[in-house]
Formats: structure tokens, C-alpha cells, sequence
């Protein structure tokens, strides 16, 4: 174990978020050591701040990250010291049937849901030589950290590390919802619940899809203008109008509803808002155990669909490259989600950033 203290934010189940000091121990067979330059702050981590996924053991926080490969251990190919890699939490072990079949995002190996490493052990200790786990596999909240192979997806080196943070889960969940969940066609019509920087991120995927119409729905006016400005033909307020009648009497249902909050009571609006034939898309995580119910015949009847999306459905090193290369080519907007930085000591300021309904995300810098 490294003798050196780095900072890290740690959400404990005794005592909540605080700034706290880890130790990493060096990468082994398989994995990979990488400094930290830039982490996103992403509604999974409040999720485990406010208690919707309760944890029994304390976690460094932190799911989307980028930075620079400082050292592999054995094994390891894919990368080298010098890379410059987007992290992928949902590390797929590439042994089970479902990652056989070119499924990674519903891999059953996986131990990153654990907050674990594959083998089951975290790389970090604290300064009492207590163990501290990393959330989904990674626990980016800190200067360095030890990661599968599979977590570490090379990228271009111009790639600026704060998009590629956001390409390590809401920009690949939310492109990816649309190009590989939903796949929606040029021409399609879709309905976005929700525009925080996972649904804004959905907006800027059915934009790149050509779907059209495209209508954002929020609360705040703030959120619904930055839908605008990534590519929203519509926007809808809400908390003042029926969204599924405004859809039914002004497109005639629409081919797709996405729902970007994981709220219980929102996804079960969703299929009255679908043409026959249509699809409503998960995207937002609800708390754990949460149940919606359904108009059931309709469902049949009008042949309308439920889906589930998981991570965009994506594999992040075959998935993150092409969204780097569009960005770089200027087809993805990602820059505008990017709205403050702040220093790794600012991290319980940043959470309130995500509270405050703005869409944008804020970017921790170590």
C-alpha cells in the first residue's frame, strides 16, 4: 500500500459525506493505475448521498472520470503509461454470456454494481488502515485510483479531460439511449422528460439521430433553455401542461418517450404519450425497489413498448471512442455541458450545483 495520503470525498453511512485522506495500493495483474484530471458530479452519486441507494460500508465517491494511465500491471494491453483514458463503470468482465453476445452493459460478472474491484478487494485505505471501497468500481472523487482494464478507455489525447468525464456516464447514457436503446430513425418524433445533463444529453442524441419533432419537458426554465440551445424543437413547462395530451393533440402521440429523472410517478405517463406502436425508454434511475403501474391493455393493444436502458446500452471501449471522434468533429455540443469547475475540496458545493435544476454538470478538479 502506497505510504502517500491523497485527498478523497467519502460518503460513510455513520456520519454522511466528508473530505477524508486514502491510500492506494499499486495495480496489479490486470489492472490499471491512473492519475485523475477531471470527475463529473452525477445524480448516482447523490442517490447515494440522500439515501435512494442506501450502501453498508463507506464509499470514495466518483463514476465519471478521465485522466492519464501513470501505470498497468501484468497483463494488461490495452493501455499504457501516458494514455489518456475515459473511466467506464460498468467494467464488463467479457467472460459471460452476455458480454459473449456483444451485450456488456447487462454483464452478469461485473462487480462494479458491488463498489468493488473484480476480485471483490478495494484498492484504497484510509489513514487508520481501514478499508474504504470504490463507488461502482472506480471511486473517482481523488487524485489516483486502480481500475480494471476494462474501466480504462483509451481516447485522443486532445480530447479535454472534463468531456471526457462526461463521456465516462451521462453522455454516453443519454447518446446511447437514443442510437442504441431506442434507435431512433431521421424523422421520428420523441418526447425528453427531464433535462438535467443526462437528458440534455438525450436531446443531443436525437438531434445527431435526426429526429424530429423533439420536445423538452422540465421544470425549470433554465433547463428547458438549455434543451433549446441542444437542439429541443419544443419546450413544455411541466408543471403547467398535460404533456401526454399536448402530445396526443399536437403530434398524434410520439414514437418515443424518454423519462431522464427515475421518478415512479413520471415514467407511468409515459405510454399516453406514445403513438401506436411507440416506445417509452428508462433512462432515469429510480430508487431501489421502486414499482409504476400501467394502463396494461393499452400497452397491448396499441403495441407500445417499455424499455430498459441501462448505461445507454453501450460498451464503453467500443462506444466512448465514437463519441470522442464526434465530438472532436464537431457533431456533438459536449462543451456546453460543462458548466462550473471546482476544486476536489468543493465536492459538497458541487452536489449543491446538481440540486439546483440547472442541466449542466459541474466538473471536480483534484
Amino acid at each position: 500500500m502506497s505510504s502517500t495520503l491523497s485527498p478523497a470525498v467519502v460518503f460513510d453511512p455513520a456520519c454522511g459525506l466528508r473530505s477524508s485522506r486514502v491510500s492506494l495500493r499499486p495495480a496489479g495483474p490486470g489492472e490499471v493505475e491512473i492519475e485523475v484530471r477531471a470527475a463529473g458530479v452525477c445524480h448516482s452519486d447523490l442517490h447515494i448521498v440522500t439515501g435512494d441507494w442506501p450502501t453498508d460500508r463507506p464509499l470514495v465517491l466518483g463514476h465519471e472520470a478521465a485522466g492519464v494511465v501513470t501505470a498497468v500491471g501484468a497483463g494488461v494491453t490495452s493501455v499504457k503509461a501516458g494514455d489518456h483514458v475515459v473511466l467506464s463503470w460498468f467494467a464488463p468482465c467479457r467472460r459471460c454470456r452476455k458480454c459473449v453476445a456483444g451485450k456488456g452493459w447487462l454483464c452478469t460478472g461485473t462487480r462494479a454494481v458491488a463498489n468493488t474491484l473484480p476480485d471483490g478487494s478495494t484498492p484504497f485505505t484510509d489513514d487508520r488502515g481501514e478499508a474504504v471501497w470504490p463507488y461502482l468500481g472506480l471511486g473517482a472523487f481523488t487524485e489516483r485510483l486502480v481500475v480494471p482494464e476494462t474501466a480504462a478507455v483509451k481516447v485522443p489525447d486532445e480530447l479535454p479531460f472534463g468531456i471526457g468525464a462526461l463521456l465516462g456516464c451521462s453522455i454516453t447514457t443519454g447518446v446511447g439511449a437514443v442510437v442504441n436503446t431506442a434507435r431512433v430513425r431521421p424523422g421520428e418524433s420523441a418526447v425528453v422528460v427531464g433535462t438535467g445533463g443526462v437528458g440534455l444529453s438525450v436531446v443531443m442524441g436525437l438531434r445527431l439521430a435526426g429526429a424530429d419533432p423533439v420536445v423538452a419537458v422540465d421544470l425549470s426554465p433554465e433547463r428547458l433553455a438549455a434543451a433549446e440551445r441542444f437542439g429541443a424543437t419544443h419546450t413544455l413547462d411541466g408543471a403547467v401542461t398535460d404533456v401526454a395530451a399536448w402530445c396526443q393533440e399536437e403530434l398524434g402521440g410520439v414514437d418515443y418517450a424518454f423519462e431522464a429523472i427515475g421518478s415512479p410517478k413520471v415514467i407511468e405517463t409515459l405510454p399516453a404519450m406514445l403513438t401506436p406502436g411507440g416506445a417509452a425508454v428508462l433512462v432515469g434511475m429510480a430508487p431501489t425497489g421502486a414499482t409504476g403501474a400501467f394502463d396494461l391493455f393499452d400497452l397491448a393493444d396499441q403495441g407500445k413498448r417499455i424499455l430498459g436502458c441501462n448505461y445507454g446500452s453501450s460498451v464503453g471501449e467500443i462506444d466512448i471512442p465514437k463519441l470522442a471522434r464526434l465530438h472532436l468533429a464537431g457533431r456533438l455540443p459536449m462543451d456546453d455541458l460543462i458548466g462550473r469547475i471546482r476544486p476536489l475540496a468543493e465536492a459538497a458545493a458541487a452536489f449543491d450545483d446538481l440540486r439546483s435544476n440547472t442541466g449542466v454538470r459541474t466538473i471536480l478538479e483534484p
